[in-house]
């Protein structure tokens, strides 16, 4: 019973601790930033397109799913690094299971950005 209380103690003191930090970045933001308004200060800022006089503006879908493609490929880079210290590890005992299991994964990618070529997703202009 001690081990769950002083368990449930540490995670009570470090979520205090987080709140107490998060509100000292608030309140020191605050008492620093400034204050002053202006018509320029704002406006909506998206990226260095000005902005228009309506709301609605026709932004053109290969923009997302030009997004969508490089977040793709950014999760492949994240998962590549740890599975690298896992084959390095496993390889010294022999295990290839490592190996033909990220082959898969690069091969799913592969497949993906075959696709996406052909349908002309990684053209910028048509």
């Amino acid at each position: 019973m001690d081990a769950f209380v002083l368990d449930w103690t540490m995670v009570a003191l470090s979520s205090v601790v987080a709140f107490l930090a998060i509100g000292g970045m608030f309140a020191t933001s605050r008492l620093l930033s400034s204050r002053r308004r202006s018509e320029a200060k704002l406006t909506t800022y998206e990226c260095g397109i000005p902005a228009t006089e309506y709301s609605w503006s026709n932004i053109s879908l290969r923009f997302y799913i030009f997004a969508i493609m490089f977040l793709i490929f950014d999760v492949e880079a994240v998962f590549l690094f740890p599975w690298a210290v896992v084959f390095l590890e496993q390889n010294a005992l022999g295990n290839p299971v490592p190996f033909y299991a990220m082959m898969m994964f690069l091969g799913v990618l592969f497949f993906a950005l075959i696709y996406a070529w052909r349908k002309g997703v990684l053209e910028w202009q048509k």
